[in-house]
């Protein structure tokens, strides 16, 4: 639920010398800047300690890559440095919020493009520093696993999180916030990476994953049987890139007919949840955490959700999921990861901007 703007650091100020019930929770109150742009989406939002996320906007740049098959980096860049100040400005005005309101300013560090991420970067710790507060460089994988903290129902520590989007895969063992034990990693393509390259090998659009999904509800699901990678042998590691191969040599081989390209669509999607599946079950039973999440951009296929589903119940745990809008990259969790970081009194940054365009988790 989006909230109204809370009063800012004036009205906290004022709180001091009050002697009310309620000058204990405005005092405490926190309001944070997100500001993501680590790869072709901008988004901004604004996150309050006590009242939540107050508003968010975002701008996709799949339009400006699509004509490319894929993102272009400088193009990517370039459209971060128009999109970001504007989208800050509407995003005040939304909320009524004003620039002196603001407590800390959390900007996505990495991973990520370098390029896009130093957009950000600047702006961030630009704007942070012409107000006197902190600029708190975010991990934007860190932000992902935590996106479903944005919601009502919000998962309980310990969970394990599976990641899964254009440039991750990746199971994580969620002891709380800023402890983290990867369990498991893609070691070619991210699954995100391997959707996109099989919906261009189909003669899809970009981003392919919504595309491809599209295509292979229209599928014969018994047509083709891909294989699911390294699920024969122990570990919790992934391999994608197989996938992709196996998709173009079964094109060539029975043609490239509107059926035949339904039914690879739909064998490849089949692979990829059942793999998916798979290697979680595996990692519920090690951890034997009672909670579930999944999060990054193709935790919003609906074929992944409903597997994931079926193995939390088999085990017995709660699984959760980010709302649509926050499963790709968004405003929004940067905010509440800035949020999460302050309240624990993280200690602000020096005034460099270096960016971590590889960056891992465990680095936390």
């Amino acid at each position: 639920m989006l909230g109204s703007c809370p009063s800012g650091r004036a009205v906290k100020d004022q709180a001091r010398t009050g002697d009310c019930s309620e000058t204990v929770s405005i005092m405490q109150s926190m309001l944070v800047l997100g500001i993501e742009t680590s790869c072709d989406e901008t988004g901004l939002a604004l996150h309050d300690s006590e009242r939540g996320l107050l508003g968010h906007k975002l701008h996709s740049q799949s339009e400006i890559h699509s004509q490319f098959g894929g993102v272009v980096p400088e193009l990517a860049s370039r459209d971060h440095l128009r999109r970001t100040l504007p989208l800050l400005s509407g995003l005040l005005e939304s909320t009524g919020c004003i620039l002196g309101e603001l407590d800390a300013v959390a900007y996505t560090r990495g991973p990520g493009l370098i390029g896009a991420l130093l957009v950000g970067a600047s702006i961030g710790r630009a704007l942070a520093w012409s107000l006197g507060i902190p600029a708190i460089g975010i991990h934007h994988m860190e932000a992902h696993l935590l996106a479903p903290m944005l919601e009502e129902d919000k998962p309980q520590f310990p969970f394990l999180a599976l990641l899964v989007s254009g440039g991750h895969t990746q199971l994580v063992l969620v002891n709380r916030a800023g402890d983290y034990a990867i369990l498991g990693e893609s070691l070619d393509d991210a699954v995100g990476e391997a959707f996109d390259k099989t919906a261009k090998l189909l003669g899809l659009g970009y981003p392919g994953g919504p595309a491809l999904e599209a295509l292979a509800g229209q599928g014969d699901p018994a047509r083709f049987q891909f294989p699911r990678p390294m699920t024969n042998r122990p570990g919790l590691d992934f391999s994608f890139s197989g996938l992709k191969t196996h998709a173009a040599t079964t094109l060539r081989s029975n043609g490239e007919d509107d059926t035949t390209r339904a039914a690879v669509a739909r064998a490849f999607l089949d692979a990829v949840v059942d793999t998916l599946g798979i290697k979680t079950q595996r990692a519920l039973a090690k951890t034997g955490v009672k909670t579930l999440i999944a999060a990054g951009g193709v935790s919003a296929n609906q074929a992944l959700r409903r597997r994931l589903v079926e193995v939390a119940e088999g085990f017995g745990v709660s699984v959760h999921f980010p709302r649509a809008e926050f499963c790709t990259d968004n405003g929004a969790m940067i905010a509440y990861a800035g949020s999460l970081r302050l309240q624990n009194s993280e200690p602000p940054a020096d005034l460099g901007f270096g960016v971590k365009p590889r960056w891992s988790l465990e680095e936390l």
